[in-house]
């Protein structure tokens, strides 16, 4: 059989005479760094994250200006400005505050529920999709089929190849409507660290303990939130699927024709 590779770059696109925006994400209350703060305009490719320290950098050209600039991050309700006003009359320094998720009465009755495997757990080596080179903010992920309750339990992502020296990513969920409208899911970050000795075959993230629920069909996203250097990271990809990707932060949706090999165990009511 023939041997594919599909690889994707996600690449910042170069802004000439644009006007270069930075600064320092805080928390409101304790006015410490915010980590890992997805910063772009909204629907458009131009984007960032910020580092540890909460500091970014972002280069926007002037036909943006009447555009939105979003800085969200899980955990933090999200702050959102016209742009030319952000310039105009912003330092670069930005505020978010902390969310704080009430937990709702539940209510627990015996029913029977069966186990289920959510998306592609291909092995195989003939297509392959690699995440090369990517900047920070780039996403790809596997959308998940679901029509009835579902409590997620674990996410397995297939690896066949890893030639950067380590890798850091986000992970993140996101329910999608019918209109593929898309609503991250998680109420805290979860971060995928590991040596390329610990990344030979197969990522797993336990899911159990984060009680996630979701009735939607929903979206299991790698998230580029470091700069990583030269290499790629490569997975067993389906033709008979898609993958999501999205450039950077607050950038749109697109797919490619493979999808990669991500699966979720969950409980699902009958």
């Amino acid at each position: 059989m023939k041997f594919f590779i599909i690889l994707f770059l996600l690449s910042s696109n170069v802004l000439l005479f644009g006007q270069s925006i930075s600064g320092t994400v805080f928390e409101t209350t304790s006015e410490m760094p915010v980590e890992f703060v997805n910063i772009g305009i909204v629907g458009k490719n131009i984007g960032t994250v910020s580092d540890q320290n909460g500091k970014y950098s972002l280069q926007i050209n002037p036909e943006y200006y009447n555009d939105t600039l979003r800085f969200s991050c899980i955990g933090f309700h999200s702050y959102s400005v016209r742009v030319s006003d952000f310039i105009s009359l912003n330092n670069g320094n930005v505020s978010l505050k902390e969310k704080f998720h009430e937990l709702t009465e539940v209510v627990v009755r015996p029913q029977k529920i069966k186990q289920m495997t959510f998306g592609i757990t291909t092995r195989k080596k003939t297509v392959q999709a690699c995440y090369q080179d990517s900047i920070r903010g780039g996403e790809i992920g596997t959308l998940m089929k679901n029509k009835n309750i579902a409590f997620l339990k674990e996410v397995n992502v297939n690896i066949l190849k890893c030639s950067y020296d380590t890798i850091f990513y986000r992970m993140n969920i996101y329910k999608a409507d019918k209109n593929m409208q898309l609503e991250n899911i998680l109420s805290e970050p979860i971060y995928i660290s590991s040596s390329k000795e610990e990344v030979i075959d197969k990522i797993t993230v336990d899911l159990r303990q984060l009680n996630l629920v979701i009735e939607d069909d929903f979206l299991v996203t790698f998230e580029s939130v470091k700069d990583l250097g030269y290499g790629d990271l490569c997975f067993p990809a389906s033709l008979l699927h898609k993958s999501y990707i999205r450039e950077t932060s607050q950038g749109t949706w697109e797919t490619i024709p493979a999808g990669i090999s991500i699966s979720v165990e969950a409980d699902v009511k009958k």
